[in-house]
């Protein structure tokens, strides 16, 4: 059997070492072999040979036992060594190893505020709406701060109780015994949830929830311009914050329906207008419709399907990018020209057709760019 190691010699101190030098050498040497950090075979055998030292030493009356009669005046205390019980410096001990969350400072954590929860909220509007921007009422469903019992989850006139269970400190301990030595397990008080207190008479209005659902009227103003996906925000109408938190934001999600013929690119608006031949041959002057109401467009002679008419200033209002909300001017609308040719024919326009097709001959001439090449040079200049 081998022999045991001087406690003094464990923990690497004088036979004079005072209280506040033993628990220092004893943190060091506990976070150095510690199995959960030191992978050496005989880490967990040296980390429960220097638990086994301070539990002797760090009590005055075991420490003057084994200043007199070594370790035998110790046998039934240090060879019994039962892991981290009856000191003080555990949770100090795994607040190193772990950063911290346990003990006293961490129920302080769980019970501090706590900010509530942000809420969501999706909303269709038309076109026209996007475009110029609305004010709407909306109805949500949310939870709110119980009123009978101001948040405190007890019925008026009494008040919560220290949990009997973790004597209020909001977590429970568990000593395990492993072939490497003692470990603790923190946790959740269960009958507390780590509250450190529990409620022997519930609210009736809330029945202890501390809070209760109610369906709130809120004046939502969407600023003109917005597209799809566009979040606003309404701070502090989302969930309540808890023990004095503030109270979480509303995102109001934008989704726009469909236009019937207008389509939206950024800040510009897109429409395509057919003409027939005689229009595009002669030219003509057209009412178009815009976002603003009717509008006059005159058309050249001579146009082709894919020419691109720009009305200036009737597209959607910018919004300002530095997020203030104010408006920079308006995109344009582009009238996209398509030529419609007939294939209903009457007799006489048939007749009218065949004595143009002799004024115009039958030659054909190749193009260089298609359709959708001319459109993107036109739009995009490319």
């Amino acid at each position: 059997m081998a022999t045991k190691r001087d406690y003094y010699d464990v923990l690497g101190v004088q036979r004079s070492a005072p209280k506040d030098e033993l628990k220092k050498a004893y943190r060091k040497l506990a976070r150095q072999y510690h199995p959960d950090v030191n992978r050496d075979a005989d880490a967990g055998e040296r980390f429960k040979e220097i638990n086994e030292a301070y539990e002797v030493l760090s009590d005055d009356n075991k420490r003057s036992t084994y200043d007199q009669f070594g370790h035998a005046g110790v046998n039934n205390s240090g060879a019994g060594f039962s892991g981290f019980e009856g000191f003080g410096s555990v949770s100090d001990i795994f607040e190193e190893f772990f950063g911290g969350g346990f003990g006293a400072g961490g129920r302080r954590q769980r019970q501090g505020p706590r900010r509530g929860a942000d809420l969501r909220y999706d909303m269709r509007i038309p076109f026209e709406e996007a475009v110029f921007g609305v004010e709407k009422d909306i109805e949500i469903t949310r939870p709110e701060i119980c009123g009978g019992c101001n948040g405190t989850g007890a019925e008026p006139g009494t008040a919560s109780e220290r949990c009997p269970t973790c004597s209020g400190s909001g977590e429970v301990r568990r000593v395990q015994q492993s072939i490497l030595g003692s470990f603790v397990n923190v946790a959740a008080c269960p009958n507390c949830q780590g509250a450190g207190e529990v409620i022997t008479k519930p609210c009736q209005t809330c029945n202890g929830r501390k809070q209760v659902q109610k369906t709130r009227t809120i004046k939502v103003k969407i600023p003109a311009g917005v597209d799809n996906d566009t979040q606003i925000r309404l701070s502090g109408e989302g969930g309540p914050g808890l023990n004095g938190g503030p109270a979480g934001n509303l995102y109001v999600v934008i989704y726009v329906k469909k236009h019937d013929f207008f389509q939206r690119r950024g800040d510009d608006i897109f429409l395509d207008l057919q003409i027939n031949v005689a229009q595009a041959a002669l030219g003509d002057e057209v009412v178009v419709p815009t976002i603003d109401g009717e509008e006059k467009l005159l058309i050249t002679p001579g146009t082709q399907s894919g020419v691109v008419y720009r009305l200036r200033g009737k597209g959607v209002p910018r919004l300002d990018r530095s997020g203030r909300g104010a408006h920079v001017g308006r995109g344009d609308q582009h009238v996209i020209i398509q030529v419609a040719i007939p294939h209903n024919l009457t007799d006489q326009q048939k007749k009218l057709f065949q004595e143009l097709s002799r004024t115009l001959g039958k030659e054909v001439v190749p193009q260089q760019k298609g359709f959708l090449d001319q459109l993107k040079e036109t739009l995009f200049g490319r």
